[in-house]
């Protein structure tokens, strides 16, 4: 049976990376695991953990009221999962301006995966604007914000909803007629691509609702009552 892994197993390899790179390290100094100390710079500040938990970050983040430097230390474990895990850990990390450590406790070998920096989060421009583009078609405000993702009503299924009205009072209509009474631009490939089930081709070019599209003018009849 393996032996269990103790937080006290990290500091000697922790120690001896730090020392390598010209600090003095002692362990257990106020509330700071590991402490290094070179010249005049901020000292750096390292947490040991057997495993990434919250509580392992929450300290992290209290020890940078100490100082920026501030890396938490983990034992790396054989095997795909621990990889994704470091990958994943290493993102928040780099977030929350912490540094990474993970130590190989068969050879002691300690390596930095991350350094302790400021977050500078990269945003992109074209998901911007297809959030503000979505916000703009959505008509009034018919999710609670926090719900799961199955049955919202998006722009999209806003623009469905105006065909199934349509067609609910008119009956089968071509298209370009459903197009022109809606205002829906791709009305002709929201009822082709028929995502929700809701549409069926009668004719060349002409669209009813199907059985499930009948069912879903009563359960979205509210929905439908609001849009225009």
């Amino acid at each position: 049976m393996a032996a269990k892994i103790r937080e006290t197993d990290l500091y000697a390899p922790v120690k001896l990376l730090l020392e390598g790179q010209g600090y003095e390290v002692k362990g257990e100094i106020g509330s700071a695991d590991v402490v290094g100390v070179r010249g005049e710079e901020e000292p750096v500040i390292v947490e040991l953990k057997t495993g990434f938990s919250l509580s392992l970050f929450h300290q992290g983040i209290e020890r940078q009221s100490l100082s920026d430097n501030v890396y938490i230390a983990v034992p790396r474990i054989k095997g795909k999962a621990f990889f994704r895990s470091i990958q994943t850990n290493k993102a928040l990390c780099r977030r929350l301006g912490l540094g990474l450590i993970s130590v190989r406790l068969k050879d002691g070998h300690a390596e930095i995966h991350i350094d302790p920096a400021p977050y500078k989060p990269r945003k992109s421009k074209p998901k911007q604007v297809r959030l503000l583009r979505e916000f703009a078609r959505l008509v009034g405000d018919p999710n609670k914000g926090g719900a799961t993702r199955q049955g919202l009503i998006t722009a999209y299924r806003q623009d469905a909803l105006r065909c199934i009205k349509t067609l609910n009072q008119s009956g089968p209509l071509k298209a370009a007629e459903v197009a022109r009474i809606t205002q829906v631009v791709n009305a002709r490939r929201i009822m082709a691509d028929n995502h929700y089930g809701w549409f069926e081709r009668v004719g060349t070019g002409i669209y009813a609702l199907s059985p499930k599209g009948v069912e879903a003018v009563g359960v979205y009849r509210d929905e439908i009552g609001r849009i225009v």
